[in-house]
């Protein structure tokens, strides 16, 4: 199985921080690439990187100008395209049908989405019907795609971990 999730249309100016975010989202809840198009930020490359290299190696990065050849290229390798929109179906609906299929690719938005995504995806899903972030419909698909069991996955090689605590802040360097 695997999952790829590709980023439209990054904005240096207006996106750093919720790329990255999505980046990070990806890396912690199973998602073993990301793909970002749009301008190329050497930075969000970097960051994820270094998250790897302290925290564990959890994901795959790299950027690609052309969303476009990302979809043909994963439509050849017969990955099922998901669309996280707040236009789409109800995740609840059709989340059991997306758990058959053996390898994915989800399309996380940016600027605004050209309809072609919403033709060429197998699945428009919303998880919730209202405004809300990408970010936060990457974690929730992410979680519910998975069932909770991401959250107990463990990162080879990693030389940092949080020892969970009520009320501070613990973190143990594995070295």
């Amino acid at each position: 199985m695997e999952i790829v999730v590709l980023r439209l249309g990054h904005r240096i100016a207006r996106d750093k921080r919720i790329t990255t975010h999505i980046c990070l989202v990806a890396r912690a809840l199973g998602a073993n690439k990301i793909i970002i198009s749009g301008e190329k930020d050497q930075s969000i490359l970097n960051t994820v990187i270094k998250v790897n290299n302290n925290w564990g190696e959890g994901i795959d990065i790299e950027y690609r100008k052309r969303w476009k050849e990302v979809i043909n290229e994963y439509k050849k390798k017969q990955f099922c395209l998901i669309h996280l929109t707040m236009y789409g179906e109800k995740i609840q609906n059709t989340i059991q049908e997306i758990r058959k299929k053996e390898n994915i690719l989800i399309i996380v938005g940016g600027e605004k989405v050209p309809s072609e995504i919403y033709k060429e995806a197998e699945f428009n899903i919303g998880v919730t019907n209202q405004p809300h972030s990408e970010v936060a419909a990457l974690a929730i698909f992410l979680d519910k795609y998975f069932d909770s069991t991401e959250l107990e996955v463990n990162f080879k090689d990693a030389k940092l971990m949080i020892k969970p605590d009520l009320f501070g802040k613990k973190i143990i360097h594995v070295s």
